[in-house]
């Protein structure tokens, strides 16, 4: 098994993932920082399209 990287500093994490109580980040620092990204909003999640952009299902009777 490949051993986990850090998301954030990509410090190898070997042995099992409950040896890291701050998992899946490295330590307390990198979770920090994950979450100030969050909340600078440097991430986003996508949000879906409208319901008139996305196209008509088919009738229940075509769908498999």
């Amino acid at each position: 098994m490949k051993p986990m990287r850090c998301p954030i500093c990509d410090t190898p994490m070997p042995g099992n993932w409950q040896d890291y109580p701050d998992y899946p980040f490295c330590s307390k620092r990198c979770r920090t920082i994950d979450l100030g990204r969050w909340l600078n909003e440097e991430y986003r999640i996508v949000e879906a399209a409208p319901e008139e952009d996305r196209p008509p299902l088919p009738p229940p009777d075509e769908q498999e």
